[in-house]
């Protein structure tokens, strides 16, 4: 028979380290501007952007409904 630890995902048994310090050891910054946030390449074309936006609000009304 196995323990729980042993069931257990390795994310749950792992040391808590607070957002603060995993900020700090990956080097995330805060953000300065809502343009470092801008990714005007992220579709590939117009009719790529309005699929996803179909299909994020499809989803949207299917969890309102």
């Amino acid at each position: 028979m196995s323990s729980n630890a042993e069931r257990m995902p390795e994310w749950l048994t792992a040391e808590h380290v607070p957002a603060e310090e995993l900020a700090r050891r990956q080097g995330v910054r805060p953000v300065a501007s809502v343009d470092d946030l801008a990714r005007p390449d992220l579709f590939e074309s117009d009719e790529e952007l309005d699929d996803f936006l179909a299909d994020l609000y499809a989803s949207r009304r299917a969890s309102a409904a």
